[in-house]
C-alpha cells in the first residue's frame, strides 16, 4: 500500500490482564480499531508519577501526634489533668497535618476516565 500516511509498525506484547483492560476501554470508546485507539492514547494520553515526599511528612506528623497524645495520657494518668498547653500542641500539629493532607490530595489525579476518553475522541476525530 503505497499511500499509506503511517508508515512505522508498532508491535505490543501485552499480559492477559492488559489485554482485557485494553478491549474494555476500547468498547468504551466507540472506537472503530484498536490502532486508533492506541493512537489516540498516545496522542492525548496522560502518564504522571507519584512524588511520596508527602506521604513520608505526613506519616511523621501522625507519629509526632501519637507521641503527643501518648505524653498527654501519662500526664493525664499521673497528675489527673490536662494542661492548655499540651492542648494547643495538639492542635498545632493537626493543623499542619491537615495542610499536607490537602497538599497531598491537590496533587493526585482525579478523573473521570470514561470522560476522558469521550472528550479525547471528541477532540481526535475532528
Amino acid at each position: 500500500m503505497k499511500n499509506r500516511t503511517r508508515k512505522y509498525a508498532l508491535v505490543l506484547h501485552l499480559s492477559e490482564d492488559e489485554k482485557r483492560i485494553l478491549e474494555c476501554k476500547l468498547k468504551l470508546s466507540d472506537m472503530r480499531s484498536k490502532s486508533d485507539f492506541i493512537r489516540m492514547l498516545i496522542v492525548n494520553g496522560f502518564v504522571y508519577t507519584i512524588d511520596y515526599q508527602y506521604l513520608r511528612k505526613y506519616n511523621y506528623q501522625l507519629s509526632m501526634i501519637g507521641r503527643n497524645i501518648n505524653q498527654i495520657a501519662h500526664k493525664v494518668n499521673t497528675t489527673g489533668s490536662v494542661y492548655k498547653e499540651d492542648m494547643d500542641a495538639i492542635q498545632i500539629e493537626l493543623k499542619e497535618l491537615w495542610k499536607t493532607q490537602k497538599a497531598m490530595l491537590a496533587r493526585q489525579p482525579i478523573r473521570d476516565e470514561k470522560r476522558d476518553i469521550k472528550n479525547a475522541i471528541e477532540r481526535y476525530s475532528l
